[in-house]
């Protein structure tokens, strides 16, 4: 792979209950679990950033694809919901909820474009075959 860009993070204190930092200053915020595993909740945890990044990648991927294709998805949004689940046997596993809205794009076009961003986004393809990834297309 030929990078185009890095980005590095740093976890200090005890992971979950630590702080998460970025190499360039942007980022800096607490982790805490959250209440339903026992935690706080006054911060925020793996899950959630998670949830963030991939559906803030998925719809830039989104973008791209409509761009190619002339279409406008101005007022879309991509929501990600991403669960944290045992795997019986001591482990845990995550899976991930993506719902695309496009206002405007009669359903089966905007499933389309959902289909043709999930093919190009890096979080997808990250993904693809490791975690099960969902992705709803939804009216409203």
């Amino acid at each position: 792979m030929n990078a185009l860009y890095t980005a590095e993070a740093l976890s200090t204190g005890h992971g979950r209950e630590g702080r998460v930092s970025t190499s360039d200053g942007t980022l800096d915020i607490a982790m805490t679990p959250p209440r339903e595993l026992g935690g706080s909740g006054e911060g925020t945890n793996p899950e959630q950033l998670f949830a963030a990044g991939f559906a803030a990648c998925f719809h830039s991927a989104l973008h791209l694809v409509a761009r190619n294709r002339k279409i406008s998805v101005q007022d879309s949004t991509v929501g990600g919901r991403v669960k944290l689940g045992s795997t019986g046997d001591g482990g845990f596993a995550l899976a991930v909820e993506l719902e695309v809205v496009i206002p405007g794009l009669p359903h089966e076009q905007a499933r389309e474009l959902a289909d043709a961003a999930h093919l190009v986004c890096p979080y997808s393809n990250a993904t693809r075959g490791n975690i099960d990834v969902t992705v709803h297309v939804s009216d409203d």
